[in-house]
């Protein structure tokens, strides 16, 4: 597939994905997302890809759902309003989907706004790294909606339930300092360095087992809704995945052969 509306490169076993819309910051139309969908599905099927860097191009990290397609909805028959939008739903769940269970550690670079539809596309990231000029807004309320791209899953895991309601029912902004301060985003950088210090923050979270990472990330996703008894039951079970895997037994033979060689005189 020839991208248009994303950029897609792989360096040093790291991919970034750049939303490239920048003279509609970045909003997110259907055919963007058609695009999107193929870029998270290369990336989780290629083993040679450690881990992921999501950003925006221009002066938006993504601005939400694009508004001209909301109004084609609007403009449908009737009959078909309801339809449209659950199918529009299920590509929309399925693309955060994508994002959320990437079996392999995904970064946010956030450049600039991230709205409604763009903000919960950052929080289904593992991590979030921002500029100085990033803001967050969940803008759904001002359109009538709420937050389909699962935030109301993952802001309150961030921030709380009684906070997440507030940032929600308001769709007030939400400057980046706010933001770190709240744990809606976890490190800030530089606008200049900022796509670059979150492909050494992805090198260094990949740079583990891939088969551990993602058996790991698996299970961490669901350990507010597990029991204790279920999150070991799962671990038990990845753990003998693990005890299989190649790069275990090349660890442990490394390791063993380092604890056996004589030891340097100085």
């Amino acid at each position: 597939m020839n991208f248009k509306l994303i950029d897609f490169k792989v360096d040093a076993s790291i991919a970034t994905i750049t939303f490239n819309r920048p003279d509609k910051r970045n909003a997110m139309s259907d055919d963007m997302r058609s695009e999107f969908i193929v870029a998270l599905e290369r990336v989780a099927a290629d083993k040679a890809i450690k881990a992921l860097v999501l950003t925006g191009a221009g002066k938006g990290f993504c601005a939400g759902g694009d508004i001209s397609g909301m109004q084609r909805r609007m403009n449908a028959p009737a009959g078909e309003v309801g339809f449209n939008g659950w199918h529009r739903q299920q590509r929309v769940h399925h693309t955060q989907a994508l994002l959320h269970t990437m079996p392999k550690p995904v970064i946010a670079a956030v450049n600039g706004a991230a709205s409604g539809l763009g903000a919960d596309t950052a929080l289904a990231c593992d991590f979030i790294i921002a500029s100085e000029w990033a803001n967050f807004t969940w803008s759904y309320i001002h359109r009538g909606i709420i937050p389909d791209g699962g935030g109301m899953y993952f802001l309150p895991r961030r921030v709380g339930l009684s906070r997440a309601k507030e940032l929600i029912f308001t769709g007030r902004k939400v400057d980046v300092d706010e933001a770190l301060a709240l744990g809606i985003v976890d490190r800030k950088t530089s606008a200049d360095t900022l796509v670059a210090d979150a492909q050494a923050w992805a090198a260094e979270l990949g740079k583990g087992s891939s088969t551990a990472l993602a058996l790991t990330k698996t299970i961490l996703n669901q350990t507010f809704e597990l029991s204790a008894q279920n999150v070991f039951a799962q671990g038990s079970q990845a753990q003998g995945i693990c005890y299989t895997s190649a790069e275990h037994r090349e660890s442990v033979m490394a390791f063993r052969a380092k604890s056996s060689a004589p030891a340097r005189k100085e």
